[in-house]
């Protein structure tokens, strides 16, 4: 399994901040998998940063065993999108 990142992506994630490897962590084993838009999947992991839930939110698309990121963000507002045990994919 390989990771690509599209340039606009890459971008973005620098301006936020967001580590790589917290990127391809989230990717390899999320805490939850939703569907997004189209064929693209929502990955989430919760993190913990200046002691405060976050959750990174990676979009991604998938071709063969290669995940695509078409964007990654990070977020406070964990209980809107994270639900407990559950796997909406």
């Amino acid at each position: 399994m390989s990771i690509k990142i599209i340039p606009l992506a890459d971008k973005k994630i620098k301006v936020r901040n967001i580590s790589l490897g917290m990127i391809a962590e989230t990717i390899k084993s999320p805490d939850q998998t939703v569907k997004g838009y189209g064929s693209r999947t929502v990955k989430q992991k919760i993190y913990k940063i200046n002691n405060k839930d976050k959750l990174l939110r990676v979009v991604c698309e998938k071709e063969g065993s290669n995940f695509i990121v078409v964007t990654a963000y990070l977020t406070s507002q964990v209980k809107r999108y994270r639900r407990k045990n559950e796997d909406r994919i």
